[in-house]
């Protein structure tokens, strides 16, 4: 029986201790699922990465005790049956993030760091956790096909434990890595710089006590969407913030018609960079309360940013 995709989540960040939002949600959105005719029912999926003209796309899957990418192609408005990534499925891949200009894809994986090594461990306040670690890679897109996966320096994978990459089009790199001397988990930044990362910092985001996960940043910059809690068996919740003078705005939460479920997480922008993509185990009511897919899985879903986005700008034009 697979792991669900949250219950994979919540056994990863078991490791560390855990550390929301304001602001008036714009209107009612309702979160519609993707691709509901083609993902299987029985599946728990998430973390949608697609291809800059929105005809490919690229998920994690819970498979066994772990996940694998996943790829399925838009063909004549549908989208195929997913079929593992050519570069996946031997190894607990999850996490894929695509650099706005589609030329190269990251993930979290466990694979070796070495070529015939055992799966990366994750190190931990003095524990050992056999083959649950992750680091960051990369794969290039070359012509019609991709690159053989290339993990990414030490000054990006400096522990055991790093995941959730997301790409602004200046090349920076925000994600979740270790911080501080307890190496808690933390909202990362890692400059990029003629083809180098310089070290990464913590990018200061809601309050002192708030815990921040599975960031997706606009290529611009311009805002930035996270899950967030602030007390340790609170559910994530998503929200967005606006880049300001000096920082970042508070995190706005998306209301609850958007955060159904007991969690919400795997923020991605789609290629249009005003929907939003995301997992969660919420149901749906009414027309489709006895649909195959409403059975409590982790499902993609996706929503319109346009309100917040909208508000803003009219804010702040």
């Amino acid at each position: 029986m697979a792991m669900r995709l949250s219950t994979a989540f919540a056994a990863w960040i078991s490791f560390v201790p855990v550390a929301a939002m304001s602001g008036h949600v714009p209107t009612a959105v309702v979160p519609a699922l993707f691709a509901p005719d083609t993902i299987p029912a029985g599946a728990d999926d998430g973390a949608a990465a697609f291809a800059p003209d929105g005809a490919t796309v690229y998920f994690m899957r819970a498979t066994g005790d772990g996940s694998t990418l996943m790829e399925s192609r838009r063909r004549d408005g549908r989208w195929s049956v997913p079929t593992v990534a050519p570069f996946s499925g031997r190894w607990h891949d999850l996490d894929p993030a695509m650099a706005p200009d589609g030329s190269f894809l990251l993930f979290a994986s466990n694979r070796p760091t070495a070529s015939g090594g055992p799966p990366l461990d994750a190190v931990h306040a003095g524990k050992r956790h056999v083959g649950q670690g992750m680091n960051l890679w990369r794969v290039d897109r070359q012509g019609d096909h991709w690159g053989a996966p290339v993990r990414l320096p030490d000054v990006v994978n400096r522990c055991s434990l790093i995941a959730s990459p997301s790409i602004a089009a200046d090349g920076s790199l925000y994600f979740i890595g270790c911080a501080g001397p307890r190496g808690d988990f933390a909202l990362l930044r890692a400059p990029y710089h003629d083809g180098r990362y310089a070290a990464p910092r913590a990018v200061a985001l809601g309050d002192a006590g708030a815990t921040v996960r599975d960031p997706a940043i606009a290529p611009d910059g311009s805002f930035i969407v996270v899950s967030i809690k602030h007390a340790p068996q609170a559910p994530y919740r998503l929200a967005i913030a606006f880049r300001t003078a000096d920082g970042w705005s508070a995190p706005q939460d998306l209301g609850d018609a958007v955060n159904g479920g007991t969690e919400n997480m795997g923020a991605q922008l789609g290629p249009d960079r005003r929907t939003l993509y995301f997992y969660s185990d919420r149901r749906a009511a009414g027309a489709q309360a006895d649909a195959a897919w409403n059975n409590g899985h982790d499902h993609i879903w996706q929503v319109s940013l346009a309100p917040w986005l909208d508000a803003h700008r009219r804010i702040d034009p």
